[in-house]
């Protein structure tokens, strides 16, 4: 095994239960986004998927906020000195932080912990499973920054979680929305106090690292692949999947849980 990632944008801890934690540390600009961060967050969901230790993610923020969105002056002042071919060589790379983590075969947690925008908002969208912290706001607001609101996935994500009205509202007017409401149209799992954000996506967390992985991640991309598909290609995708899992130890561990009448202890094997 490679050793530990070693990021020095934000803070990375691997803890004993199997649960990576993510904490984005720029508290002084509400976590907001710079070509590293941008870089490091790429580079380590690429390399979760072959870190067998950790088998689910808690993404947070420190502070009062998740992630502002792009730093204004690290980021946006720069972008102004570029051509079309670098300003799509960062636009590319920004999309790559967000199919990185939607192709991690390991269950990822959003603990938003506070303000949520912008790319801040995309990178919440990508997680599996969001926590909100109530009284925050999450905001799409591309569009009030002259940018069209279909970004890093948005387009494509959103309407699928909160259906293509209210989506469209969000991405065109661009208006802060309350976790309340956002955990009312089916975008947030769980809203509660602030200083519980974090706790309760860790439980989240440890009870899927203490799941069967392999079933988590066929799970996971069975659902991606069926946001795109049809019903007859899924039925078939998720009859190939059930077949090759129940030749698992994971399947065979579960029966003989329930007939020996105890917990199973899976391995993701």
């Amino acid at each position: 095994m490679s050793a530990r990632p070693n990021p020095q944008s934000f803070r990375y801890e691997e803890r004993d239960d199997g649960v990576a934690v993510i904490t984005l540390d720029r508290p002084d600009k509400l976590n907001a986004l710079t070509f590293e961060v941008y870089r490091e967050l790429t580079a380590l969901f690429a390399e979760l998927q072959a870190r067998d230790e950790v088998r689910a993610v808690v993404i947070t923020g420190a502070g009062r906020a998740f992630c502002s969105g792009g730093d204004v002056v690290d980021i946006i002042g720069e972008l102004f000195a570029r051509d079309t071919r670098g300003l799509l060589e960062f636009t590319r790379m920004t999309c790559e932080l967000v199919r990185n983590m939607r192709r991690l075969k390991k269950p990822v947690v959003g603990a938003l912990n506070g303000t949520v925008a912008g790319a801040g908002a995309a990178i919440a969208l990508a997680c599996d499973l969001r926590v909100g912290a109530a009284g925050s706001k999450i905001s799409f607001l591309f569009v009030k920054v002259g940018l069209a609101g279909a970004d890093m996935g948005a387009a494509f994500l959103l309407p699928r979680f909160v259906g293509l009205a209210r989506a469209s509202e969000w991405l065109l007017l661009g208006d802060p929305v309350p976790a309340e409401e956002a955990h009312a149209a089916g975008l947030y799992n769980r809203v509660v106090p602030t200083a519980e954000v974090l706790p309760t996506a860790l439980t989240l967390a440890e009870r899927l690292a203490a799941g069967p992985g392999l079933a988590l991640g066929l799970t996971k991309e069975l659902l991606d692949e069926g946001l795109a598909g049809n019903l007859s290609s899924s039925l078939d995708d998720e009859a190939r999947a059930q077949a090759m899992l129940m030749k698992t130890q994971d399947f065979r561990e579960a029966f003989l849980a329930f007939t020996e009448k105890r917990p199973a202890r899976f391995t993701g094997r």
